[in-house]
């Protein structure tokens, strides 16, 4: 993904304890993960917007 910021938004966008980092936690394959690395990619097909508020107004 080509933005940073984007990803901290994502749902899948979370903190690893193990590794003390934020990462993404959706599965990428070998070619995906590659192009994210290296940032080729200009949308990341897995981004979904994490909306805390939405989960909130569940729980009401």
């Amino acid at each position: 993904m080509a933005n940073n910021s984007k990803c901290e938004s994502c749902v899948f966008y979370d903190y690893d304890e193990y590794y003390m980092v934020y990462r993404c936690r959706q599965n990428l394959d070998e070619d995906e993960n590659l192009r994210f690395m290296n940032k080729n990619s200009a949308d990341c097909p897995y981004y979904k917007f994490y909306d805390e508020y939405k989960s909130v107004e569940k729980q009401n």
